[in-house]
């Protein structure tokens, strides 16, 4: 989705319009020269979500940015002791699904004072099944 200046200044005006947009949406790019636009009308909206736009330069090759931001997973806990994550998907292989689990647990732990010693259990479930602890 392209948003130009004009519909940024619409979207900053409608709240509702702004969030219906922003939730429907993963990820944000946006040019260099545009970013002080955006936090002033929409950084409302975006900040509280974790959504603010990845500054890009016009000299970057966008279609390599957007593959980038495509394979990332963003992992986001606050304050909080717990965090979810997406690891695949119910049509996906055992083998893939642990394969990815483990690459999640491995750079998780990379950034713990203590390692894996900080995680006290791990818990997989399907979005509307119940939940198996590892």
């Amino acid at each position: 989705m392209l948003i130009t200046p004009e519909e940024l200044g619409d979207l900053s005006n409608d709240k509702r319009r702004a969030r219906k947009v922003v939730d429907g949406i993963d990820y944000f790019v946006a040019e260099i020269s545009m970013m002080a636009d955006i936090g002033k009308l929409l950084g409302v909206v975006l900040g509280p979500r974790g959504k603010m736009p990845r500054p890009v330069p016009p000299t970057a090759d966008i279609a390599r940015v957007i593959d980038g931001l495509r394979n990332l997973v963003v992992l986001r806990s606050r304050d909080r002791p717990t965090f979810h994550v997406p690891i695949g998907t119910v049509a996906m292989e055992q083998e893939q699904l642990a394969e990815n689990l483990e690459t999640v647990l491995k750079r998780v732990e990379s950034h713990l004072d203590r390692g894996d010693q900080n995680i006290a259990s791990v818990w997989v479930k399907t979005t509307m099944g119940k939940a198996v602890r590892l």
